[in-house]
């Protein structure tokens, strides 16, 4: 027996479990309880009348518990035994009777006592469970509520709202006495949904605001289960409040840096840049945003204040709505000068009406940050937020001072890229020739799309190259990568591409000489070895495919096609080097692609180029193309072929404009976003009359010159071109001669009428012609002096059969 106190306050809670046993004042059991028969295993039979000490395991110890009761000492701990001679750790508390004037004794305990027992183990729970109730009612991180079966509160703790609007005693109210009704309702239907089903809530995320302080309010999580009596009767529902607000406006702030750092980053395009700033911020951090950004770097130049300081911005983009009684701002809505300077510092201030809060859209809490990089200020970036949303806190300024200075970032790289890509655009716009031309071969008409990518322009390029005898060179180019290094690459072979032309070169030897020209650029910036591709090896594959095979892979090297057409003959001669091969409709509408051996591209060095001709009917269309018009159709190039040949074929697309069919051809294609330039140049085909070309052959004799003059002169008067007669003949001496005295025959030579008059002598000699200064002691050498003076140009071309030397005159104005 002892008398340690009962652990908390020794009180025993009744409940179910709890022995009773009745002892009088002589210390005799005189009542004996159900559960104290299930506690030790005695009948009632079995004890009453006996001794209480008899319940002891120890009944010696029995003084000591009547001594303690006298002293005042109401409860403690005791062993009892059982029926079956085990011991029991009890605890126990005795409540004194009424003194009904019953005799007592050494060993009585008064007029008697109920005493109140209970294992010690359970307890022990007991108070646990009390111990952890009280606490958990006490501490503040977690909000407790106990409601009824209506669900009014019935016991809460005060750290349900820690903020204005929630009454100081809750008990009896309902949620929605102080909560906005459709806060408090969702919380009650979920409530209702647990006392219904007995299924517990765990953690769920809802927002409560009050009816006095309807702000932002807080995020909480609710946990909540039933309550039930031993009947399993329910008796209310208990709910656990948990405070998330900054943990989730955390994970808010977080989740906004990384959805804004993401949509600023995807674009190279200022304005686009501007608007993505904008559209991340609302509403996550505000009901309006403004983004205003100085003209210059919309430009691709770098700001620069005015002599006071002020940096002129231009509205760039507005995302919310301003607020009431505010015109909504616009784009492009003129300058405006920068109100916080130089924006000194860098840090986003917060403004509490006025202020930034005109550009914010009337807004009473705003706040405002430079966008600013490298030391220089590009921009700014202006918030606005409605009243019912608090003030901007200081986690707010350093999200949006850290989502500023990201977004510069990226304006700054937008911004160089802008500057760059007009520049590249620039170039290779001004290196090409005129969309549209007019020859006595054929009229053109060129179309190109710059690619708009992340790396800027490519190297396409087209080219009509008038040529001697009134033929035309028609070029496709293209240098692969992109960028100022890929536009001015192209530059210098589309020059080099034109100084060979004007020698008059047979296709495939012009490719041959651009080969090397193109290897020994390609070697200049890095030395680093080109890929070979396919060897000449493959020379007899499909030749509608083979140009595919040698397309260079790597971002080095160049193709290009090359046609020469020829309006006299009407044959074209076509040379390709890795370019895709030309398309032809005739005037029928028919359409096919010429069978050109592509070669390898150009850099590789080393292999041959082969030409292919045709004949081409007047008025047929000849169309040139980069690779870039026939891609794009998921990798499927012969679907690009297919389409530009429907395209072709359609019923009146060669009798249209070619302007207008080449705009058609390449519509639908995006403005931006392309993967790689889009070149096409188009090519109706001309003839010149029969009527117009006269030609005949001589043999090597100096008296044929006499007879070239004669024809030469009558052909002349039927083409009413008498003032070139003196001219022509002077000069269709001197070539003849030249052509007899050191090349033989035979001599071919023919006079073409086509914008000019056009004089040709072709011998089978591939000696070059040179003309030089004769000294006054000559008896010779001034014969291609004289031609050079007479004439408006003249020069040489060769072919497989020898050398042909002409001359052009201008019309007189008369003849036209």
């Amino acid at each position: 027996m002892n008398d340690t106190p009962v652990p908390g306050d020794g009180l025993l809670p009744f409940s179910e479990g709890t022995a009773g046993v009745l002892v009088d004042g002589r210390g005799r059991i005189s009542g004996w309880t159900p559960e104290a028969r299930t506690l030790l295993g005695r009948t009632g039979a079995d004890v009453v009348g006996r001794p209480a000490r008899a319940l002891l395991a120890d009944p010696a110890s029995w003084p000591a518990l009547v001594k303690a009761y006298e002293r005042g000492a109401r409860a403690g701990e005791a062993v009892l035994r059982t029926s079956g001679g085990e011991e029991l750790p009890v605890v126990f508390q005795a409540f004194g009777l009424a003194d009904d004037g019953a005799p007592g004794g050494t060993e009585g305990v008064g007029a008697g006592c109920l005493v109140l027992a209970a294992p010690a183990s359970l307890a022990a729970r007991w108070h646990q469970d009390r111990a952890f109730v009280s606490e958990l009612f006490l501490q503040d991180r977690v909000g407790l509520a106990v409601f009824d079966t209506g669900l009014r509160l019935l016991r809460t703790n005060t750290h349900l709202l820690p903020y204005t609007g929630v009454p100081s005693d809750l008990t009896g109210r309902r949620l929605g006495d102080f909560l906005w009704p459709g806060d408090a309702g969702a919380i009650e239907e979920k409530l209702r949904e647990v006392l219904g089903t007995g299924q517990p809530m765990i953690g769920v995320e809802e927002v409560l605001r009050t009816l006095d302080d309807p702000r932002a309010g807080v995020v909480i999580t609710i946990s909540a289960f039933r309550l039930q009596g031993p009947d399993g009767r329910v008796l209310g529902v208990t709910a656990l409040f948990t405070d998330v607000t900054e943990l989730r406006r955390s994970s808010e702030r977080l989740a906004l840096l990384h959805r804004a750092t993401t949509c600023v980053g995807g674009s190279l395009s200022v304005r686009e840049t501007g608007r993505e700033l904008a559209g991340a911020l609302v509403p996550g951090l505000g009901d309006i945003a403004v983004v205003e950004i100085a003209d210059a770097v919309s430009l691709g130049e770098e700001p620069v204040p005015d002599k006071d300081g002020r940096l002129l911005l231009r509205r760039t983009a507005v995302a919310g709505r301003p607020a009431e009684g505010i015109e909504p701002a616009t784009t492009d809505a003129g300058l405006v000068a920068d109100r916080e300077g130089s924006d000194t510092g860098g840090d986003a201030d917060a403004h509490a009406g006025g202020g930034a809060g005109a550009t914010a859209g009337g807004y009473p809490f705003t706040m405002t940050a430079p966008l600013r990089a490298r030391g220089i200020v590009l921009g700014r970036v202006s918030l606005g937020r409605h009243a019912d949303r608090g003030t901007y806190e200081a986690a707010d300024r350093d999200l949006l001072r850290e989502i500023a200075d990201r977004a510069a970032l990226a304006l700054d790289n937008a911004r160089r890229f802008t500057r760059e890509r007009r520049a590249a655009v620039g170039l290779q716009r001004s290196m090409l020739p005129p969309t549209q031309t007019e020859t006595a071969a054929a009229t053109t008409s060129g179309v190109y799309l710059p690619a708009d990518t992340t790396t800027g322009v490519g190297g396409d390029w087209f080219d009509v190259i008038p040529l001697s005898s009134a033929r035309v060179a028609l070029v496709v180019g293209d240098v692969v990568g992109h960028g100022l290094a890929a536009t001015a690459t192209m530059g210098r072979v589309r020059t080099a591409v034109r100084t060979l032309a004007d020698l008059d070169l047979e296709p495939d030897e012009l490719l041959t000489h651009l080969d090397d020209l193109v290897g020994q650029l390609l070697a200049e910036p890095d030395e680093s070895d080109i890929e070979d591709g396919e060897s000449g090896a493959d020379a007899d594959d499909d030749q509608g495919d083979s140009w595919r095979i040698r397309h260079p892979s790597s971002p080095t090297g160049a193709t290009c096609v090359y046609a020469v057409y020829d309006p006299v003959s009407l044959q074209c001669v076509v040379a390709s080097a890795g370019h895709p091969p030309p398309a032809v409709a005739d005037p029928e509408g028919h359409v096919s692609y010429l069978p050109v051996d592509p070669g390898p591209p150009l850099g590789v060095g080393g292999l041959p180029f082969e030409t292919t001709e045709a004949d081409l009917a007047p008025g047929s269309v000849l169309a040139l193309y980069s690779d870039g018009l026939i891609e794009g159709r998921d990798d499927d190039l012969d679907a690009g072929m297919t389409e530009l040949a429907g395209h072709l074929a359609r019923p009146g697309a060669l009798t249209g404009s070619l302007r207008e069919l080449g705009r058609e051809i390449v519509a639908g294609r995006p403005a931006d976003g392309l993967g790689d330039d889009v070149t096409l140049l188009l090519a109706r085909t001309r003839a010149i009359p029969a009527e117009d070309a006269f030609s005949w052959t001589i043999d090597a004799d100096p008296a044929a010159v006499g007879t070239v003059r004669e024809a030469a002169t009558t052909r002349l008067h039927a083409w009413g071109l008498d003032e070139l007669v003196f001219t022509t003949e002077l000069v269709l001496s001197e070539l003849v001669t030249n052509a007899i005295r050191y090349a033989g025959g035979p001599i071919d030579v023919r006079l073409i009428r086509a914008g000019r008059l056009i004089c040709e002598v072709s011998d089978p000699s591939a000696t070059h012609p040179r003309m030089r200064r004769a000294r006054l002691t000559d008896e010779g050498g001034r014969g291609l002096y004289l031609v050079a003076q007479l004439t408006t140009r003249w020069g040489s071309r060769y072919s497989r059969q020898g050398k042909t030397i002409w001359a052009e005159q201008d019309f007189p104005p008369a003849a036209g």
